[in-house]
């Protein structure tokens, strides 16, 4: 019998601040990452991409440092320093050695409380932006993409492009970064992770120091997620040899308890590797793609089920059809009991592999507390795949697969479509 995996995880309490960590002193190096929510749910309409653009100035100088001068102290002190946002959160993050903490720590707090956003810094990024923004219309993946959410959440955030459009992106101003970073970094409402060479009375003085300066409150709460919109088939008109094609319909969110059952029935229907139903049934017997695959998007703390697959013009409405088949014939019949054990192999093999360094090790406790997992969530996740049974998962397929509901968008020059 395998010897059960176990993540030792201490909540660390910080001045009314939280955070869980992984202690390890093997290796002289921390990892803290944090999170709030909002992200591109905060951005005004016509100035999608704000706050993306926002996150990617902050270490662009700050305080009295131009941005070679802040890059450089970054790049001297061996420290990994980043922010980003996505459509419903903001997060920010360092990795360095432990010679290297208080230089860290220095750099982070002015990142967040002193941004520049120097004009020519602003101007480069607008421009590399934009760049993105227009590549991505110019390929049927970004097109497809870009339509499919927005006709599933016509009225949501998430149904607008979140890294913003070269309209929206040139619109943007400096007042309104100020703005939504005013509203977006704040002392309360975060999620903090740590993993690394630190004691817990060390990370709770270390949080203390690092978000005192930030303003109280917390940002708003990004809107709910509403009901998948179905929408049919849709075909975008694009000059490419090879349409692109995403499809998805409403799906489970993290907190289901179907949530690890569906993780087992999508990693059988079209999870990564050759053993998927549909990458031997599109790629390996029919020989129409590539690539084909599909998963829960959980953003808002809801679900929807979405997949992808790019074929040629000509051959694009066989691997939708086929498609449309294993998705039936998964929700009627649910998996076999090789396939279950096969899946459930891998899932609870390739576990500690996602725990090989203290950054990935940050980012799964980040991940688990915005999905609102408990502290020992992960000590008994493979003992719940293993109890998984093949009735469980075909009840839990016949839940989760509708065929019927299935919404498609192909971008490209379809052929019988």
């Amino acid at each position: 019998m395998s010897t059960p995996f176990r993540l030792p995880i201490q909540r660390v309490a910080a001045n009314g601040l939280t955070a869980w960590l992984v202690e390890d002193h093997s290796v002289p190096v921390l990892s803290l990452v944090w999170g709030w929510d909002g992200g591109a749910a905060l951005d005004p309409a016509g100035r999608e991409g704000s706050t993306g653009l926002a996150a990617s100035l902050l270490t662009e100088g700050a305080g009295d440092m131009p941005a070679i001068a802040f890059t450089d102290a970054l790049r001297d002190g061996g420290i990994g320093l980043g922010f980003s946002a996505d459509s419903d959160g903001f997060d920010g993050g360092f990795r360095c050695l432990m010679d290297a903490l208080p230089e860290a720590e220095r750099l982070t707090r002015l990142a967040m409380t002193a941004p520049r956003l120097d004009t020519a810094a602003v101007e480069r990024l607008r421009a590399r932006a934009i760049a993105s923004a227009r590549q991505s219309l110019e390929t049927p993946r970004g097109q497809a993409g870009r339509r499919f959410w927005a006709a599933a959440f016509p009225n949501h955030s998430v149904g607008r492009p979140s890294a913003g459009t070269a309209e929206s992106l040139a619109a943007i101003t400096i007042d309104d970064m100020r703005a939504l970073l005013g509203t977006q970094l704040r002392r309360d409402g975060l999620t903090i992770a740590a993993a690394g060479a630190i004691r817990p009375d060390e990370l709770a003085a270390l949080l203390d120091r690092l978000f005192a300066g930030l303003p109280a409150g917390a940002p708003a709460a990004p809107p709910a997620l509403p009901g998948f919109t179905h929408f049919g088939q849709q075909v975008i008109g694009l000059d490419s040899p090879q349409s692109q094609a995403v499809f998805g319909h409403e799906g489970i969110g993290p907190r289901d308890p179907d949530f690890e059952a569906a993780q087992i029935v999508l990693r059988i229907l079209g999870g990564g590797g050759f053993s998927s139903r549909l990458t031997e049934a599109v790629r390996v017997r029919r020989g129409l793609t590539y690539g084909i695959g599909v998963g829960l998007n959980t953003a808002f703390g809801g679900g929807v089920l979405t997949g992808s697959v790019a074929s040629d013009n000509t051959k694009i409405a066989e691997a939708l059809a086929v498609t449309r088949e294993e998705w039936a014939r998964m929700a009627a019949d649910g998996p076999t009991e090789a396939e279950m054990v096969e899946a459930v192999a891998y899932m609870t093999g390739s576990l500690p592999l996602q725990f090989t360094d203290s950054r990935r090790i940050a980012n799964t406790l980040l991940g688990m507390q915005q999905n609102k997992r408990p502290l020992d969530w992960l000590d008994g996740r493979s003992d719940r795949l293993r109890a998984v049974s093949r009735d469980d998962a075909a009840r839990v397929a016949r839940r989760l697969l509708k065929p019927e509901a299935l919404s498609v968008t192909v971008a490209g020059r379809p052929v019988g479509l």
